[in-house]
């Protein structure tokens, strides 16, 4: 059995950006019935493009 252990929330900064209004729009549809927010899938899609970028040059 797998035991518990509270999990460490990472450190955070709040962040101020503007995203064009059919990107916001786009993402809602997407995350509509989805158990995410849009700061969630944001910080995953940066994520994902830093690993590509990272692929990329080697």
């Amino acid at each position: 059995m797998k035991k518990f252990r509270i999990p460490v929330i990472p450190p955070t900064t709040n962040k101020s950006i503007r995203f064009p209004n059919d990107v916001i729009n786009e993402v809602e549809k997407v995350l509509v019935g989805q158990d995410c927010t849009f700061s969630a899938f944001v910080v995953e899609a940066v994520k994902v493009a830093l690993e590509n970028l990272k692929e990329e040059n080697k």
